[in-house]
């Protein structure tokens, strides 16, 4: 017997399982296994003249559909991480990627990340489902943590983060060296015990019943989902 602060016991709780590839089914999206055959020259297409979005991505932009292709091959061939391509159901196109990765079952802690959203699918139901699809399968399969890391002067990305749910955690100075330029990581999570209410969140979000005749949504995700928030970020 002890009195020193150790921490909660987690004797109910069971590592879960790596992901593996899998399609994941939504409304508005499926997201399936990255493959360099099926999806490079589709993906390649759906990223032309639209360079900025690789900005604070670690590689890209890609000028050639066989530059592309390789990346796909190099990032599909490394066990550490699972990337999948956004089918848009609507539209019936890939429109974009993003991956787990960070995928530490012993702790229970999963990340999302290599988000890559074309503009034909940015702001839309699908690009929140798609990550919603994500963080979903995560807690389900008894995951207790869920992160989402990004370059700390992407604001775009920190808003995201915040609007889909995600707690801000703070800075990692100089975390990173990534195009030759240091990067400053906010750091952003949610953990398993908010998931029920956050995913009520997204389901009234995410309900067609949501959106006018012109797809104005009626209630803002970020109002939904900042009820259960943990922190907010102070730079937004």
């Amino acid at each position: 017997m002890t009195d020193k602060p150790l921490g909660a016991l987690l004797s109910d709780w069971t590592t879960p399982v790596a992901p593996g590839r899998m399609t994941l089914e939504g409304r508005y999206c499926r997201l399936e296994p990255l493959s360099a055959e099926t999806h490079a020259a589709l993906l390649f297409n759906a990223f032309v003249d639209q360079d900025e979005l690789y900005d604070y991505l670690p590689a890209g932009p890609f000028h050639s559909a066989a530059q592309y292709h390789r990346w796909v091959r190099e990032v599909t061939s490394d066990d550490s991480s699972l990337f999948f391509a956004v089918f848009d159901l609507r539209q019936e196109a890939y429109l974009g990627v993003l991956s787990y990765l960070r995928i530490a079952p012993s702790a229970g802690s999963i990340e999302v990340g290599n988000i890559n959203f074309s503009k034909a699918m940015q702001r839309s139901p699908v690009s929140t489902e798609a990550v919603y699809l994500m963080v979903n399968w995560a807690f389900e399969a008894g995951y207790r943590r869920f992160e989402w890391k990004c370059n700390a002067r992407n604001k775009p990305s920190r808003q995201a983060a915040q609007r889909l749910g995600f707690s801000y955690e703070g800075i990692f100075r100089q975390a990173l060296v990534v195009k030759e330029r240091n990067r400053d990581t906010a750091w952003f999570a949610m953990i398993d015990k908010e998931w029920p209410a956050m995913k009520e969140a997204y389901r009234v979000w995410l309900d067609p019943a949501n959106f006018d005749t012109e797809g104005k949504q009626r209630e803002r995700l970020g109002d939904l989902t900042g009820l259960v928030r943990f922190a907010s970020d102070p730079t937004l």
